[in-house]
Parts: C-alpha cells; structure tokens; sequence
C-alpha cells in the first residue's frame, strides 16, 4: 500500500507541484535518505514526457563530515564547474524539486560561523539562481519525504521503524495523499480555495498588520504599496502553472522593509543549518532585528540574523488559521514545510518578487526602491497561535479584524 501512494504522491509532485513540460529538463535535489521516493519521481517525470532527468544527490552526515573537517578556504571556495552547471540548468528552461528530510540536531556542535561563510559564499557565486526562483521564472517545488532519524523526533515513543511509517503518512495525509482519492482533483479544488482567500485580502490592500497574543508578541508589518497576497498555484515565467510547495496552507505578500516594529515569539522550533533553535524572539526597529534570545541556539539565530545586511529584514509575512489540517494534526515536525503550514510564519531574508505589482519584470534596484528586502537568505519561522489576533489598517485608516482566536475571521 505504501509503494502505490508513494507513486500516487509523485504523480503529484510532478503534474500539480512542478507541472512537468513535454521535452523540460527536470532537476532533483534530494539526500540519500530519500532513494525511494526520488526513484518514484524520476519514473514520473519521465512518463509524462521530461526529456532528462538530473538527480543531484547529498548526503547530510558526508556534509557534517566535510563541515568539521574542511577549512574554511575550502569551503568557501565555489566551483566554476558548479556555477556553469547552474547556468546551464536556467538557461535550459529547467524545473526543480527540492526533496527536504532533515536530520534534525545533526549539525549540533559544529562552528555555526564556519558553515554561515560556506553558505553565504555559494549563494554569492550563483546570485543568478535564488532570483530565477525566487520570482517564479521556471517551475520549482519543495517537497518532504521521511527519514528514521527525523521520525524518530517527531514520534520518539513509537520504534524506528513504526516512527518512519507514521511519518509517511503524516507526510502524505499533508498533501491530502490517500488510498481512493483522486488526488488532482482534491489540489484542483485547494487551489481555488486558496486563490479566492488571497482575492479577499488584496481587495482589502491593508496598510500594516497588528499582531498581538498572551505569548507577548506585539508587531506591526507594514506592506509595500501594491503588494500582492498569493498562495497555492502560480504561474511561472514560461506560463505554466504550479504549486511550489506541497503541501501548502498559507496566504503571504510583501512586508515593507523599514516597516516592522515590535516583538514576536516563535511558537515552534526553527531547524537551521541542522541546528534546532527554540524559544525565541526577535524584537524589531524600523525594520530590523534590534535585539533577540533563544533558550537553544542562541548562536545559530545570531548566524541567521548576521548572515548579510539583509538577513536582520524579513522579505515575507504568511497567514495561516490555526484551525487548519495540518495544525489540528498536533504533529511538530520540526521541519520548516510543514510547521509553517500549520502556523503564521515570517520570513528573515529575501522577498518574493512576485508578492508586488510587476515585481517579477523589476529588477534588483527598482524592488529594493518599493521595499523589498534583498538577501542571500530566505528562512521561515512560526509565530502564530490559537490566540492570536491580527487587525488590518486599510488605506482610509480603517481598523478591520483579520484574525480571532488565531483563525481567519474575514
């Protein structure tokens, strides 16, 4: 039963999530962890007509190996090899699937600083490849699938093996993946339901969001000035429609760069670079993280918010109901796909250029001139709650409730 919804799974992520072209070249990133599943993709991407298939593979304990052993001239060190390949890969009209199963804690330990350089160094070398993505030029996906270790975390009551089949189908009950469904039809309809949600607030064209609950959390986002409210189906550069995240609850826009002020606290641990941060805060001025704490990983959120000038911003803000399918799973899974699709989330780092008026045609200056936020990072964290209230101000200074109890009230 398990192999045919994982087939079922990948028919999927390759019609609905990345939407395979006749002829596309298809790129699939994925760790060791993950062979089954990728094996299922691969077969899909090429029955419904990809002309080749790359599977780019990792492995996390190789790259906590290469991490404490490499220096850092190593490691920052990029290969004209794997910037050509990039280049190749845009140039060539190709799609993406990122298949994310973290190890979470694995990286515990090692010089957060040393692999903050190796990360910033890679992004800078290929500046060209996060912008394409990031504003929906191709097809791209985020997708999860299982690994012992990580169920093992989310479920450390159960044995290993019980742990990784709970998983797999908390993991395909997330992307509404059953036994007698059919699948396409249920994202079909998901999607409009999604599109209509994000058609009532960008009738509203709020001014600022206020946040408030019993946490402490205290904020004001402002929004750039015709931002955009998406979520569910995009459609790319090339006119094909897709869902970069599967699965995938939230309704996000734009934050205006200098315009966040107050305190908010996380609600669920960030996994970042293989390291768990819990219990945090960030207190924000104009804009930018003035002051923080974290009960664990102090230093790895300091890393995040160090990373370059732009990381210290958030580049989104994403509403989600409390009261939504994969919240009322009570799963923490300790993986920013799902726990941010179960919670209202923000962003440290880069904006979507997508969530502004025109912005995908814009370039890098004129977004940074209607306040987007520019960066070599783009890491989610949650903050919602069952509490949570939200209010919108429009722009004729009206006060309008967006959110009660932590769920949507328009």
């Amino acid at each position: 039963m398990l192999e045919n919804l994982i087939k079922k799974y990948a028919e999927l992520s390759v019609k609905i999530g990345v939407n395979v072209q006749k002829d596309q070249i298809v790129v699939i990133r994925a760790t060791t962890e993950t062979k089954e599943f990728v094996r299922a993709l691969t077969k899909e991407a090429y029955e419904v007509g990809a002309k080749k298939v790359y599977v780019q593979w990792s492995d996390d304990y190789v790259n906590r190996e290469t991490n404490l052993h490499a220096s850092l001239e190593t490691l920052t060190n990029v290969d004209e090899w794997f910037i050509s390949q990039q280049k190749y890969f845009i140039d060539n009209n190709a799609c993406f699937i990122s298949v994310t199963s973290p190890i979470p804690g694995l990286n515990a330990g090692l010089d957060g600083a040393k692999m903050q350089k190796a990360m910033v160094a890679t992004q800078k070398a290929i500046p060209f490849f996060q912008k394409h993505l990031m504003a929906n030029k191709t097809q791209w996906l985020v997708v999860g699938a299982p690994n012992k270790v990580w169920a093992k975390k989310v479920f450390p009551e159960l044995s290993e093996e019980e742990a990784y089949l709970k998983l797999w189908e908390a993991i395909l009950n997330t992307a509404r993946v059953y036994e007698t469904n059919d699948v396409i039809k249920k994202w079909d309809n998901h999607n409009k339901y999604l599109s209509k949600h994000n058609d009532v607030l960008n009738k509203y064209n709020f001014k600022h969001l206020h946040f408030t609950n019993s946490l402490g959390t205290d904020l004001i986002v402002e929004l750039v000035k015709d931002h955009v409210w998406a979520g569910g189906a995009e459609i790319s550069g090339n006119g094909v429609t897709f869902n970069p995240n599967i699965p995938t609850e939230e309704s996000f826009t734009m934050p205006y760069k200098f315009g966040t002020r107050g305190k908010v606290f996380a609600t669920k641990p960030l996994n970042y670079q293989g390291k768990l941060i819990e219990d945090f805060y960030l207190e924000f001025k104009d804009g930018k993280v003035v002051a923080f704490d974290a009960k664990k990983e102090k230093d790895a959120l300091e890393q995040l918010i160090n990373a370059d000038s732009g990381s210290s911003y958030i580049g989104e803000i994403a509403l989600i109901s409390h009261d939504s399918p994969i919240s009322n799973t009570n799963i923490l899974f300790y993986n920013t796909l799902y726990d941010e699709n179960a919670s209202c989330h923000m962003a440290l780092g880069k904006a979507y250029a997508m969530n502004v008026k025109g912005g995908t045609l814009m370039t890098d200056e004129e977004l940074e001139n209607v306040g987007a936020n520019n960066s070599v990072v783009h890491s989610d964290f949650m903050f919602g709650s069952s509490d949570m209230k939200i209010v919108g101000l429009t722009n004729d200074n009206k006060e309008v409730v967006v959110f009660e109890n932590g769920n949507f009230v328009i």
